[in-house]
């Protein structure tokens, strides 16, 4: 057995890493586990691509993300939504978007915003899909 020197700060992280480590298996991990834990599930991003991460987080606290951590679990379950095709995402200039936006508010439109506006919008058409099938086969 080799003896390691680490900073308190490290000792904290590895710390925090086997108590996550023991909730998620039930059971007592040393900090061999948790390093060979970090070694195995880890992701080596650019420094840049963290960096504008945490960019991101602090200048959008209200989104609600703490860490990176977590803001990169939740992007990669909202791809791999997408590539397992249950979402579909259309890309709309945000100047538009937002015009839109205001355009439903400003003129009284019977929507709470753009998006709700937007998916009434596909839900008549497919409904109007629909009745044309339904002629067609008559």
């Amino acid at each position: 057995m080799k003896t390691l020197r680490i900073s308190d700060d490290v000792h904290q992280k590895l710390t925090a890493l086997l108590g996550e480590l023991t909730a998620q298996t039930s059971r007592l991990q040393t900090y061999q586990d948790a390093i060979e834990a970090l070694l195995n599930q880890s992701v080596l991003l650019p420094p840049e691509l963290l960096n504008d991460v945490e960019k991101f987080i602090e200048e959008n606290r209200r989104l609600g993300y703490m860490t990176r951590e977590e803001f990169i679990r939740d992007a990669v379950r909202w791809r791999l939504k997408m590539l397992r095709e249950e979402i579909e995402c259309i890309e709309i200039p945000r100047e538009k978007y937002e015009k839109l936006n205001k355009a439903v508010k400003k003129m009284r439109i019977p929507y709470r915003n753009a998006a709700e506006f937007i998916e009434e919008q596909i839900d008549k058409a497919i409904e109007q899909y629909e009745e044309y099938i339904k002629e067609k086969e008559e």
